[in-house]
């Protein structure tokens, strides 16, 4: 099992003074720290249709990039040139383990776990990422430049490549096996593979309120939300026919805000939302699938694992009635179910016991088969 470790301060030090305000390495965050996967493993997802991939090198000291998926890499040489796969936590359940270490940030922020392999002089350019990440170098050496937030210049290197121009480093560093790279969004940096090597990027993600409030009005057009249309009876006389005036202003306000102050109704946008994975699962819908009593007799003694990148939430305001949301839908069970609901989006592994309230309720377990039938959750070996 995969364990952080912190020589130098606590996880509260860490979030008070690095998380989204300034780079930081960890030395031996992780200790004794092997590839989750090989390189010829992640060559071979490259392969894979399902799997967003992508290939960076130059050419005649040009940027190039090429998205997968790839049959071959023999044209590439031994050098300068980087693989980069996206959500291999999605489909291998060693990586996915990766995430773990870093639950002190809710999994509402996690992206994704992309992994790079490279050759020596492999990279893929300056830029800035919008993004936290935490960069855990596995097998070889890599060096790493980061500037200080401020105006940088972006630009396409190369039509899937946003570059930045040279900066001037604050942090010049060699990682080396089980060291992580901590870096906040708005840094510019840069990574040269040293030798072949493997570098496993743990990503956060927040959201902009732009995504929001397109993804809400969404939200309110597929549910037949928000329909309501503003009101103003006993109005005064309108004397300038272009002019919004002040208390019109405050009406359209109110009227807006009335959405956003229904705590039920974000709570119900927020778990929808934020639990749609962005990137294809590994899902194995079983030829065989159980029925509601043979999936009761089982998790009398068996565990339940949930697969790699599935995203299932609660939310305080709609927890009380047992309400979840997973894969972008909501369903809820009751006030009998909250505690099952807590133990089902918390734990990565479900032990019989704390689904226990929740396996005596038709509707938990009828929706607990569909999802296991699914391959949304598996029994552990």
């Amino acid at each position: 099992m995969l364990k952080l470790h912190l020589a130098d301060f606590s996880l509260e030090h860490f979030l008070e003074h690095y998380w989204q305000q300034k780079p930081v390495v960890i030395r031996q965050g992780f200790q004794h720290f092997k590839d989750l996967i090989s390189p010829d493993e992640l060559a071979g997802l490259a392969c894979e249709s399902q799997v967003e991939s992508r290939l960076v090198y130059k050419t005649d000291g040009q940027w190039q990039a090429e998205i997968g998926p790839f049959e071959s890499y023999e044209r590439l040489g031994e050098r300068d040139w980087s693989l980069i796969v996206q959500a291999v936590n999605h489909w291998s359940p060693e990586v996915a383990a990766l995430v773990e270490p870093f639950s002190f940030i809710p999994k509402w922020r996690l992206d994704d776990v992309m992994i790079s392999y490279a050759t020596p002089g492999g990279g893929v350019g300056p830029h800035i990422d919008l993004y936290d990440v935490f960069i855990c170098q596995g097998s070889g050496r890599r060096n790493w430049r980061v500037g200080d937030r401020g105006e940088h210049r972006q630009f396409a290197a190369h039509p899937a490549l946003l570059h930045t121009d040279p900066f001037e480093a604050i942090i010049d560093v060699e990682l080396l096996p089980g060291d992580i790279f901590y870096i906040p969004p708005g840094y510019p940096h840069d990574g040269i593979t040293l030798e072949h090597s493997m570098s496993f990027s743990v990503g956060f993600r927040a959201k902009s309120a732009r995504d929001m409030l397109s993804g809400l009005a969404d939200h309110l057009i597929d549910n037949e939300l928000g329909s309501a249309l503003i009101c103003d009876p006993r109005r005064p006389v309108h004397r300038q026919q272009g002019r919004i005036d002040a208390s019109d202003f405050a009406r359209i306000k109110a009227h807006l805000q009335a959405i956003l102050d229904d705590d039920n109704l974000i709570a119900d946008f927020a778990g929808c939302y934020l639990s749609k994975t962005k990137c294809l699962l590994d899902l194995q819908e079983l030829q065989d699938p159980f029925d509601e009593a043979e999936l009761a007799g089982l998790l009398a003694h068996d565990s339940l694992v949930r697969i790699g990148g599935l995203r299932c939430f609660y939310v305080d305001a709609t927890l009380a009635d047992g309400v979840c949301y997973i894969e972008g839908e909501r369903f809820e069970f009751g006030a009998a179910c909250r505690d099952a609901v807590i133990a089902l989006c918390d734990n990565e592994v479900l032990p019989p016991a704390l689904l226990k309230a929740g396996l005596q309720q038709p509707a938990f377990v009828a929706a607990l088969t569909q999802w296991v039938n699914c391959g949304y959750w598996y029994f552990q070996d």
